[in-house]
């Protein structure tokens, strides 16, 4: 039996990579994908889901959303790292669809009040979309089986500034509404995605697998590649959202703790995420004001990433 997910993402090189993955993947069900400003601005983040998804010959609702974020001045997209268009700068194919009349709020709202507790929402770039629709309609919340964020970082350090992470840095009000709210999450972040790689070699044969969308996908990853060389000194990219993937259809290759989370909204260390674990005891309760989540702390990477090449290449 497929998994139904709603995928809210800002396209981007590695979220096209997941795209790719979960439109391959035959047991999960692609019930919409929402967009969000993030790695690019959310009307190019749209026009790269509604391509993906002709590419790869599928009718997938798309849904445009967040433009800003929910509080804070916008910093500029980073084109140096997935390109103006937000896939490495190339030369694209004419989109020949159009989103749906919905913003992307109110597809998960209406998508989670047709099919209650069936719909996981898979949220791979900033959490406005996520946030509002908690704020047009609560009880969303309750009608969702789960919430797997790629966000965030506990013992990794930032990857934006020193201390946060891109997707929970764009929006650290969004990111508190939505990791605080009390529903079921997993958060996938720098602990794990940091510890994949795919490799050039490994690149190829998936674009090669990929027919038209696989030449997209080859030259995001060569742009992205570049920015990995010098961040990382890694031959390679991180697939980060395609890791939030991974846990969904293979959890157990991931090892996770249970616990609180908090997310710094102001100063140097906005965005911050901070854990702490259910089982420990702190001086106060101040730690502990948050539902329980699950954080993702190490994760079986070559088997992730062999699975993710399986997927895109069978």
């Amino acid at each position: 039996m497929s998994t139904p997910i709603i995928f809210d993402t800002d396209p981007g090189v590695d979220d096209s990579q997941a795209i790719a993955l979960i439109m391959a993947d035959p047991d999960i069900e692609v019930v919409g994908l929402t967009t969000s400003f993030g790695n690019v601005h959310v009307e190019t983040a749209t026009r790269n889901a509604l391509l993906l998804s002709q590419l790869a010959g599928q009718s997938i609702p798309v849904a445009q959303g967040a433009a800003a974020p929910l509080v804070k001045r916008p910093f500029p997209v980073p084109d140096w790292i997935h390109g103006k268009d937000g896939l490495g700068n190339q030369s694209l194919p004419e989109v020949t669809t159009t989103p749906v009349d919905q913003t992307a709020a109110e597809f998960i709202v209406e998508e989670t009040r047709k099919r209650p507790g069936e719909i996981t929402l898979v949220a791979v770039g900033p959490l406005g979309n996520l946030a509002t629709a908690l704020q047009i309609d609560p009880s969303v919340k309750d009608r969702i089986k789960r919430v797997v964020v790629m966000g965030g970082s506990i013992h990794q350090g930032g990857n934006v500034t020193p201390a946060a992470e891109a997707n929970i840095f764009s929006d650290p009000h969004a990111a508190k509404r939505v990791l605080t709210a009390g529903w079921p999450i997993t958060l996938v972040g720098l602990d794990v995605t940091h510890k994949t790689l795919i490799s050039p070699e490994r690149m190829k044969r998936i674009a090669k697998a990929q027919g038209a969308l696989g030449e997209i996908l080859q030259k995001g990853f060569d742009f992205y590649a570049e920015f990995y060389r010098g961040a990382l000194g890694i031959d390679g990219c991180c697939p980060h959202d395609s890791v939030a993937v991974a846990w969904l259809q293979k959890p157990e290759l991931f090892t996770s703790r249970r616990g609180y989370l908090s997310v710094v909204t102001e100063g140097p260390a906005e965005g911050l995420t901070l854990f702490a674990e259910e089982a420990r005891d702190y001086p106060d309760d101040r730690w502990k004001q948050s539902g329980i989540i699950e954080v993702c702390f190490d994760v079986q990477a070559e088997a992730a990433v062999d699975w993710m090449e399986s997927i895109l290449t069978a």
